[in-house]
């Protein structure tokens, strides 16, 4: 079979089908939809040679997505100078006039399920022939094959028995491309074109390793041909096949048919031969993926004639070109254009609402139900979790016509066998010099074939987002970032507050060293809880305050031991022994628990509060409650953009929305008012006065605050003063001649205010130009891009001068967060006037070339979620650990005055604090490893508060333990942070090295430790860390580690600063951005379409695509989509007319337009920053800078494409191996 085909599966059990129009979906992240037919059979994996496939077990699943963190392993195998393309067109007949397989089964009333490798409602390319699809016996019937081949066409599924009639020609090709990627099996050689039977039952993944290998094609320049695909068992199998399969190989001049001749789909097995290897240990499965050899990497042949996107043709049909330009250098495009390829209506089984997913999963493996729905065409092909079925691919054009005889020998089953984990030593490695012959013509790994983000996403999303997420049992990993589901708090922190980069710690150092994992909690302590879950419970314990271990200071906790009938407990941190406090003393119940256990948080819960006492606070006295004060940029360029209008103008309604807790009636927060240029304007809007009063400050270089009384004010108490100065200050300096400005004297300026208030606070500066005034502070413009990919191009990132660490320093003590808008038109230096917000915990925005049309909306919704959200002033944080392990490293937007205690002036609800762990002695598989993170803070109401999160992880001392409960998404959190901290000290060439080493360390530990052993061809992935290799990638890509030509200093000092505190939900769409088709949306449904995969393959010139990564919305159309969608959604009757600079879309009374401005207002609402939306039109200048966010593409400036990077990473690994 062909590696651009589908493979012969069914889904597995009870999964719903992802993508699939017919069937109700859920939206991103959005709730299942109940009652619909869920798929009826668990994947296929092949036949040992006298072993019958059988019904599976009951209790188990065939497939092992639940979690997704367990799963199949992949391989691809790429040791043969002679393998097999993956766009082989196969020998020239025409289309089946017989073939069905004999089946049973009826198909089922209503909607069928299409399953095709092709998007829903694309034109089909071909004639769909009825007698080629395939219909999918009960699982416990062997197939059987009704067709008769003709003589002169070779077997695309051979049946058992002596082999087929070969021509000399393959036969000389099976002699020279014999090749072993493993123990050779005892059966002996497979015929070519072996078959697929009925799916074999299999254990759930939660036990046993199976590893699943996949040969890929070598990428090379030299005329190599492709190698086979071949998957093994796996836990999360698609299919196993215990016989391993061979493809003897054609030659390679063999090209593709002449286009518009029928051709046959690809013959049997030769890019996804199937074949079995397992290993012992418990847990998911690896995948393997046959990557070329080293020293095979490199760009494909521009000769090859087949464009990246030729896939393999369909019975008399052949497959369009995914982007209907011009092709590209070197390339000629083979198949009949279709202009509009997303726009012919569905077919009536099709119809039903797009998006939606068909149901629960079934908890437990029931048997087959009685009636199948038909399918037609192949089952989608699996990106990368074998036995997880892909939606459709978007610009598939129609159904493809399946192989007409998709079957296996007849053979009387054996009895079911016992429900026991699978021996991985029983089932041989994939042969390569068994798979059936096949000519090769195009020199590139199948993008289809290797792991898919969309496919990881909307398999976690099927699987876990019914149920809650209890998080009462001990290292549990929850489910991805990316899937909606709602947490029980039972005694560990919610994922929301804590995510792990591994739930089971190795329990040495050793251990650690070896797999290089690393050890890492990504905190957001103050996070927004969504309106079904219950926030933390707020504790007052009285004068006394919080119980704690009388050695290590830990918190009362879950984790604690209460001992002697509940008057002392034992420490889980450090081991102590307290003594319990009078007051706070209970008996316990037979099981050793309190009786009141449920009725205190702090016993029962993993996240709560306690109120603070005198002994928390600074100078043993309460905190006044926090003020904001708003620092204006008066100068030339602030004035001319229409920026100090606008901000005023906003000013007046937002200062009713400052932030206020549970039934206050009025918030406690007080304002003032500062204007700047080269001097400082102070207000007095004290409300007894009738106008306000401004105080000049001309001496900047020895700052202070001219006025205390009538600085800060209750807002509502100054109301009309305020409003009338708002009023006033556009007016006063309309027509300013000043374009000079100072920086360092301003955030003084703000802190003095604060400390003679005797309060913590923020303040809000809007600036628009590099602070070239004489004053403390001053700046010159040092941009030079020169210094890019030297080693001095460290001193890009780091602040000029030491003002403003100094500065920065003061901030930290006096509680004074700093949350910076910069308006630059030229260099403004992010990385010195970013440092103070940086280490203060603030927050900077970025608005280059402002405009009030076109970024005046986005200026206005930043600001405003920024003055309202949930804040703590004058934090600071400690992470304690039980013994064997301590923190060690700290990365976010604070600062630290010793190696314990994270200080924050201010911690919003969307910054997070990650912090690495390293052994310090061993840990025990009984205890498990303890984690406590405190956070002292002031709200915004004045209250000295501690919020404690405690979470509880497993230990193991098997390596295989470890990579089981790895969760790859906070993985690259941290390594993205790690890297980003990196550029500080080192050139950007050492960091991306250091990564690609790092990573490449892990997974070849990971290939030696807990794989089987295999052909070294094989690339060997952890099942939960299937998608490193795509997203260190896109990490490698990104515009701090590898900038474009356009990408300014600034721009690369502004992300750099932007990530360092993002948290796992947002480096994920920012490395990896959702890409929707929006021609494809259900507009009578609430759900969003299924997102696609980041590559230009993917777009279909008479589609329409909108891309999120969480800083912009960009909405991409086909040079040929509909005009009656153009109509619908700009009010225009052609693609010409289109405006690209309009920056939103028209409001238009139609059920499109409603529906595209509701996605893209639920996109922004999932992001903590207002994303503004660019138009694209296909062939437009602004295209490139879309496509640089199709991240799986080779990139511009330099970065490789995700298969590149796959065959690169294979090469790192082999050489660590070797």
């Amino acid at each position: 079979m062909n590696v651009n085909q589908q493979t012969h599966m069914t889904s597995p059990y009870g999964q719903p089908q992802t993508g699939f129009q017919g069937y109700p979906q859920p939206g991103y992240g959005g709730p299942h939809v109940q009652g619909n037919p869920a798929s009826q059979y668990g994947p296929y994996n092949g036949q040992l040679s006298g072993y019958q496939p059988v019904a599976p077990p009951t209790g188990y699943f065939t497939h092992s997505v639940f979690p997704s963190k367990a799963g199949s392993p992949l391989s691809l195998s790429c040791d043969s100078p002679s393998s097999v393309s993956p766009t082989y067109f196969g020998p020239l007949r025409g289309p089946p006039t017989s073939g069905t397989l004999s089946s049973p089964i009826a198909p089922s009333s209503g909607s069928q399920i299409i399953y095709n490798h092709y998007g829903q409602g694309d034109a089909q390319n071909g004639p769909a022939t009825t007698a080629g699809y395939m219909q999918r016996p009960p699982v416990s019937q062997p197939y059987m094959s009704t067709t008769s081949q003709p003589v002169n066409q070779l077997p695309a599924h051979q049946q058992y028995g002596p082999p087929a009639t070969t021509s000399s020609q393959q036969l000389t090709n099976q002699m020279s491309g014999l090749q072993i990627t493993g123990p050779p099996t005892t059966t002996g050689p497979l015929p070519p074109g072996q078959g697929f039977g009925p799916p074999a039952s299999h254990p759930s993944s939660s036990g046993n390793f199976h590893a699943t290998t996949m040969a890929y094609a070598p990428y090379s320049t030299a005329n190599v041909p492709q190698s086979q695909f071949s998957t093994a068992n796996a836990s999360h199998p698609p299919y196993s096949n215990a016989n391993a399969s061979h493809i003897p190989h054609s030659n390679l001049s063999q090209g593709p048919p002449p286009s518009g001749m029928p051709q046959t789909p690809a013959a049997t097995m030769g890019s996804q031969g199937i074949s079995s290897t397992k290993t012992a240990f418990s847990g998911p499965p690896p995948q393997l993926y046959s990557v070329p050899p080293s020293g095979s990497h490199s760009t494909p042949p521009a000769s090859t004639g087949i464009p990246p996107s030729a896939f393999p043709s369909s019975v008399g049909s052949q497959r369009p070109s995914v982007m209907q330009g011009p092709p590209l250098p070197g390339q000629t495009l083979s198949g009949p254009q279709v202009s509009q390829p997303n726009h012919v209506p569905p077919s009536s089984s099709q119809m039903g609402i797009s998006g939606m997913s068909p149901g629960p999963p079934i908890s437990g493996l029931q048997g087959p139900p009685a009636v199948a729905p038909t399918q037609q065409g192949f089952p989608p092909q699996q990106n990368g979790s074998f036995g997880q079925v892909r939606g459709p691919q978007p610009n598939y054009s129609g159904p493809y016509p399946a192989t007409p005889n998709y079957g296996s020998p007849v053979a009387p089953p054996p009895a079911p066998p016992p429900q026991k984990r699978l021996d991985p030593d029983s089932i041989p490695s994939p042969q390569l010099n068994e798979m059936s012959s096949q000519p090769k013509s195009r020199h590139r790994i199948d993008p289809d074939a290797i792991p898919s983000p969309i496919q990881v996403i909307e398999d976690d999303r099927a699987n876990r987002s019914t149920e809650p997420f209890s998080t009462g049992v001990r290292g549990q990993v929850p489910p991805l970032v990316t899937t909606n589901f709602v947490v029980k708090d039972q005694g560990n922190a919610s994922p929301r507050f804590m995510r792990c980069t591994a739930y089971n710690m190795p329990c040495t150092s050793d251990m650690a060293k070896q797999s290089q994992v690393p050890l890492a909690a990504v905190i957001k302590p103050l996070a927004v809880l969504p309106p079904e879950e219950m926030p933390p419970y707020i504790l007052d314990h009285g004068e006394s305050g919080p119980v704690r271990c009388n050695r290590c200071k830990a918190y009362m906790c879950p984790f604690m031991q209460f001992i002697e009938g509940g008057r002392r407990f034992q420490c889980s941190f450090c081991c102590c022994v307290t003594e319990v406090p009078p007051h706070y003393f209970q008996h316990l119940d037979h099981t050793g628990k309190r009786v009141d256990y449920y009725e205190r948080p702090e016993l029962s819960m993993g996240s709560y509060e306690f109120l603070a006492t005198v002994d928390y606070c600074k100078n043993n006295k309460l905190p006044e409650p926090p003020a904001f004060i708003f620092m204006i940029d008066v100068s030339y360029n602030a004035v001319k953009s229409g920026l100090v209008n606008l901000l005023c103008e906003e000013l007046k309604t937002l200062l009713d929305y400052l932030p206020r807790e549970g039934s206050m009636e009025e918030t406690a927060i007080r304002v003032g008012f500062v204007t700047y240029n080269k001097v400082l304007h102070f207000y007095n809007v004290k409300s007894t006065l009738a106008q306000p009063q401004m105080m000049v400050v001309s001496d900047v270089a020895d700052m202070f605050v001219p006025l205390l009384d009538g600085f800060l004010v209750n807002v509502n108490e100054s109301r009309t003063v305020i409003n009338s100065l708002l009023e006033q200050i556009p007016e006063m300096f309309a027509d300013t001649r000043e374009t000079e400005t100072v920086f360092g004297p301003v955030i003084q300026a703000g802190m003095e205010a604060l400390k003679a208030a005797e309060c913590a606070g923020k303040l809000f500066i809007f600036h628009s130009s590099l602070p070239i005034a004489e004053a403390p502070g001053k700046l010159k413009n040092r941009d030079d891009r020169k210094l890019i990919n030297t080693d001095k191009e460290k001193t890009l990132f780091q602040p000029q001068c030491n003002f403003y660490s100094n500065l920065a320093k003061e901030c930290v003590t006096q509680g004074c967060c700093v949350d910076l808008f910069l308006f630059p038109n030229q260099y403004i230096d992010v990385a010195t006037l970013g440092y103070i917000p940086y280490h203060t915990g603030g927050s900077v925005y970025k608005y280059t070339y402002f405009q009030v049309p076109a970024d005046g909306e986005r200026f206005l919704n930043d600001l405003r979620r920024d003055v309202q959200k949930i804040v703590g002033f004058d934090s600071v944080m400690r992470v304690r650990t039980s013994t064997g392990f301590r923190a060690t490293d700290f990365f976010g937007t604070f600062y630290m005055s010793n190696t314990t205690d994270v200080e924050l002036a201010g911690l919003d609800c969307d910054k997070t604090i990650t912090v690495e762990f390293k052994h310090d002695d061993k840990l025990s598989e009984d205890t498990g490893a303890f984690i406590q993170c405190a956070l002292l803070y002031t709200s915004c109401s004045g209250q000295r508060r501690l919020r404690i999160h405690n979470l509880s992880l497993n230990c193991c001392t098997q390596l295989a333990d470890l990579y089981r409960n790895c969760e790859t998404d906070t993985l690259i959190n941290f390594l993205a942070k790690f890297a980003f901290r990196g550029v500080l000290n080192n050139a950007t060439k050492t960091v991306r090295d250091t990564l690609i080493s790092q990573c490449a360390q892990i997974l070849a530990c990971y290939r030696k430790n807990c794989a089987s052993p295999s052909s070294a061809g094989q690339l060997i992935l952890p099942e939960c860390m299937k998608l490193l290799p795509v997203y260190l990638n896109c990490l490698l890509k990104s515009d701090v580690l590898q900038p474009g030509a356009d990408t300014t200093t600034d721009d690369r000092a502004y992300l750099r600063q932007l990530v360092t505190s993002m948290d796992v939900a947002e480096t994920n769409v920012f490395f990896y951005p959702r890409l929707v088709p929006v021609h494809k949306m259900d507009v009578d449904s609430d759900t969003v379409p299924g997102a696609i995969r980041d590559s230009e393959e993917r777009l279909s010139k008479g589609g329409m695509y909108l891309l999120e990564n969480g800083l912009n919305l960009f909405l991409w159309i086909g040079v040929n989509v509909q005009q009656s969608l153009l109509q619908s959604i700009f009010n225009l009757p052609s693609f010409n007319q289109i405006d690209p600079n309009m920056s939103a879309l028209p409001l238009l009374d139609n059920p499109w337009s409603k529906k595209l401005r509701d996605v893209i207002d639920a996109f922004r609402a999932q992001r903590p920053r207002y994303m503004k939306l660019l138009i694209i039109k296909q062939e437009d200048k602004l295209e490139l800078l879309f496509k640089h966010f199709l991240v799986e593409d080779k990139h511009v400036n330099g970065g490789a494409s995700y298969v590149d990077f796959l065959c690169h990473m294979h090469k790192e690994i082999r050489q660590l191996l070797s």
